[in-house]
């Protein structure tokens, strides 16, 4: 297999399972683990991948991988955990929803309720949601974000802050060890803490690609979270849920 075939599919598993392992990797295209191992290294450079021990995963640090790329990253398990959490809405509530890809696929596993109230700083989510006739949707003001159709800064904040939601649904890019969800900008964050505040439960979307990144700016610690949907939670999370009181809901097996 030519070279750039193989770092392409190795990209494409990296998006789908948010890892990539070399003896897997060697094993899946019948070469060495040297082969596989120069590979990773080329992506890395790249700054395609991060190199970790015994493999590779999707890059971390200061600043969020591209939307596009984001939107591919392990969209069947997003699906399945935005089917799970929207099952738990009851129709008539109240909800805030911010900027991800996780959000976007919630809204549409939100298209079959009745009487929703969505205020949202995400355009992509109101977009998806306006093929809901049964639901009213606001967005905030605020400065847009073209790349991904975020709205941030004071306006969306203050809008944010006259509301009292029954949900507040939030996103993130990261998880730390402590129990901890953290995002890459300031600005967005911000938004998201605002309706925290003016929430009656607050959930949280991440899948298990969250536990392994990093992410410099804190959102909220697990002791905010009133419920975790994830597609698999890692063992070493038991413990933290456990003691912050955060109900955990995943929709497939443990890893």
């Amino acid at each position: 297999m030519r070279n750039s075939f193989r770092e392409r599919e190795i990209l494409e598993i990296a998006r789908s399972s948010g890892k990539v392992t070399v003896d897997g990797l060697a094993e899946r295209f019948d070469v060495t683990v040297q082969t596989i191992r120069r590979d990773l290294t080329q992506l890395a450079n790249a700054g395609r991948l991060e190199r970790v021990h015994g493999g590779a995963v999707l890059p971390s640090g200061v600043r969020n991988i591209a939307y596009e790329e984001r939107s591919r990253v392990n969209a069947e398990a997003k699906a399945a955990m935005a089917a799970a959490c929207a099952a738990q809405i009851p129709n008539g509530s109240s909800l805030f929803i911010n900027i991800g890809t996780t959000t976007e696929a919630l809204a549409s596993a939100l298209l079959g309720h009745d009487g929703l109230l969505v205020v949202t700083n995400n355009l992509n989510v109101a977009q998806i949601l306006a093929g809901n006739a049964r639901c009213d949707v606001l967005v905030t003001g605020g400065r847009p974000r073209p790349e991904d159709g975020g709205l941030v800064g004071p306006i969306a904040v203050r809008m944010v802050q006259d509301f009292a939601f029954d949900f507040a649904i939030l996103g993130c890019s990261a998880i730390s060890k402590d129990g901890a969800a953290y995002d890459f900008a300031m600005d967005e964050i911000s938004v998201s803490r605002a309706a925290q505040g003016c929430a009656r439960e607050t959930w949280l979307l991440a899948d298990h690609s969250k536990f392994a990144r990093n992410a410099p700016a804190r959102i909220l610690d697990f002791e905010d979270v009133d419920r975790l949907f994830t597609d698999v939670l890692p063992e070493t999370f038991d413990a933290i849920c456990t003691q912050k009181a955060t109900r955990v809901t995943h929709s497939a097996e443990r890893r």
